[in-house]
């Protein structure tokens, strides 16, 4: 073990955020973080996680693409773990860590279906390369890299046009009931702030220790 990880910390001190400047819906704060963090790597990069049917925690990243009434969009193979997991139980949390900015925005929502018009139409908009490795990958599943490499090859012979959206491919959206955004502060005094879908639709915020 590295013996400077226990001294390893960096100081916040570029931002903070306060109860005047938060609006009444977390998506608008959301929608403006997000404009901010345009300016690093893969912004759109989010954490899913997702329990099994025995109370086991798994997590992986995945990109989100797109933010509506709906809430969270992402698209998987629904015969993944996370997609086995999340027909199972649909509850799930994201996080975006956006430490290049000292945030990090965490949602607690539930999970459903995307419909397969909005499914078939984000397959066919994505490079022809990611359409044919979501055919020939058995995701989540054992596989040697001979047999994944040879059965992309015979995905890009079978379909040297249209490559078909394949058999458990989807997407969903996560429609948040509570979202917390944290702000990184001097002396480990972080602004946090946590908005919770109440029963009348609306959202009540209140601030968190860090």
């Amino acid at each position: 073990m590295d013996e400077q990880l226990p001294t390893l910390r960096s100081e916040y001190a570029a931002r903070s955020l306060v109860e005047a400047d938060l609006p009444a819906d977390p998506m608008d704060l959301f929608r403006d973080w997000f404009v901010d963090a345009r300016e690093l790597t893969e912004p759109n990069a989010m954490v899913v996680a997702t329990v099994s049917a025995d109370g086991q925690p798994s997590s992986r990243i995945v990109l989100l693409k797109g933010l509506d009434q709906q809430g969270f969009h992402f698209f998987t193979n629904q015969r993944s773990r996370k997609g086995e997991e999340l027909a199972a139980n649909p509850r799930c949390a994201l996080l975006f860590p956006w430490h290049g900015l000292r945030r990090q925005v965490r949602v607690e929502g539930v999970a459903t279906p995307l419909s397969r018009a909005e499914i078939d139409a984000y397959f066919h908009q994505r490079p022809r390369g990611a359409q044919l490795g979501a055919l020939a990958s058995p995701q989540s599943q054992p596989v040697t890299l001979e047999e994944l490499n040879q059965r992309f090859a015979d995905a890009d012979a079978a379909y040297p046009e249209e490559v078909p959206v394949p058999d458990g491919w989807g997407g969903y959206a996560v429609r948040p009931h509570a979202i917390e955004f944290w702000q990184g502060g001097v002396n480990r005094l972080h602004d946090r702030f946590r908005y919770t879908l109440t029963e009348a639709g609306t959202w009540a915020v209140e601030r968190l220790a860090p």
